[in-house]
């Protein structure tokens, strides 16, 4: 069986405030057209398809364009929601568009009730584990510590329960929105550390043949059988590097995997420049960029005149302006941000403390913060579901 494996669409989200629906509508061609032309047998969505839980229209409307084109194929899609959709709007009409070949699985009490397709060998189960908010759903899964881990590895108990039940050589394909350990992330995903803990064991996942990734948004090989398949476009300056592609995966008869990459359309280059204003301006080794979107780090010791209306000169897509003056070695005058940078809530809340009381919080003050920073995060999601 042939599977076209994506994630994190982001559905109507912005670029540095640059419109990207077009672009989006772009990467939805270039999947169908993939569908069309490589035989594709099955197509995935491992979840974020929307970026916010209440999408514009227009992203909406391009969404049920990609249904409608996908439909009209005839290929089988299964689809999860993921940590930006609000699995109960995404789930409305599921048993409907279920007979238009599109399955949306959006609810944690169906992780053990499979889509079942069948090729040549057999049947294939698909098993959709949407975004599983540890807070939201620890009484579903009768655990009593909330955590990513323990929900994974009751849901992944239940895919297991119920392909023990299916006749010999069924395989398996598990569509999962995780952070998964040894995954690399980027600026751009939202954070979903609970307890200071954000990651799974890929261990988890074991006993099914492929599991399909959502959540981070660099296409990645955790093992031949674990994937990230990353977001089809940049959301972050820090995704530069990132070649944007899907997953073409044949599963063969006896569930071995063999994976090929195919490229996603490239709406503009990004660039990350960083030195003088002057230098930046002048460097002919910089011209490669000059069509790129930019983030500009400027490092003149004194803030330059117009910097950005300058760079915009040159370099006329520059969207992201960051100063990090050179300073002599031992300059105390560090900015805030830079003294921030690469540290979390619970560390900043520490670091607080240990500034007013001229002593940090001990294990009991850290997992009192650790608890409130949870809570409020478990809050703000179910407020965000609920509207």
């Amino acid at each position: 069986m042939r599977i076209l494996h994506t994630s994190d669409w982001h559905l109507g989200r912005t670029f540095h405030r640059v419109n990207m629906l077009g672009a989006q509508a772009e990467f939805i061609g270039r999947l169908v057209a993939t569908v069309r032309e490589r035989d594709v047998d099955a197509v995935v969505v491992a979840g974020d398809v929307y970026d916010r839980a209440v999408p514009p229209l227009a992203a909406v409307e391009l969404f049920d364009d990609a249904l409608h084109r996908l439909a009209e194929l005839g290929v089988p899609t299964v689809m999860i929601s993921g940590n930006h959709d609000s699995a109960r709007r995404l789930g409305v009409a599921a048993g409907l568009i279920d007979r238009a070949g599109i399955h949306l699985r959006t609810s944690a009490s169906a992780a053990g009730t499979p889509v079942l397709l069948s090729d040549a060998h057999g049947d294939v189960a698909f098993y959709g584990l949407p975004y599983l908010e540890p807070a939201l759903v620890k009484d579903e899964f009768g655990v009593e510590k909330a955590g990513h881990e323990s929900v994974l590895a009751a849901a992944m108990d239940r895919v297991r329960a119920d392909l023990a039940t299916r006749p010999t050589g069924t395989r398996s394909v598990v569509l999962a929105h995780a952070f998964v350990t040894g995954g690399e992330p980027s600026d751009s995903e939202r954070d979903i550390s609970v307890g200071g803990v954000s990651s799974v064991p890929a261990g988890v996942f074991d006993g099914v043949d492929y599991v399909a990734l959502g959540h981070l948004h660099g296409s990645q090989t955790l093992t031949d059988r674990v994937r990230y398949s990353g977001s089809p476009l940049p959301y972050s300056f820090s995704e530069a590097d990132h070649r944007k592609s899907m997953w073409l995966v044949d599963l063969g008869a006896d569930g071995s995997v063999d994976a090929e990459r195919i490229d996603c359309p490239v709406p503009r280059p990004l660039a990350r420049i960083r030195g003088r204003l002057d230098d930046l301006l002048a460097d002919p080794d910089l011209a490669r960029h000059e069509e790129a979107w930019v983030e500009a780090t400027l490092t003149d010791p004194v803030r330059p005149a117009e910097p950005m209306a300058r760079l915009c000169e040159r370099f006329p897509h520059t969207l992201s302006l960051v100063f990090d003056p050179e300073r002599a070695p031992g300059d105390p005058d560090v900015s805030y941000a830079r003294r921030l940078a690469g540290r979390d809530d619970q560390q900043i809340a520490e670091d607080f403390v240990a500034h007013v009381r001229g002593t940090g919080p001990d294990e009991h003050e850290q997992t009192v913060l650790r608890d409130a920073f949870d809570a409020v995060r478990a809050d703000e999601t179910v407020r965000e579901v609920a509207r």
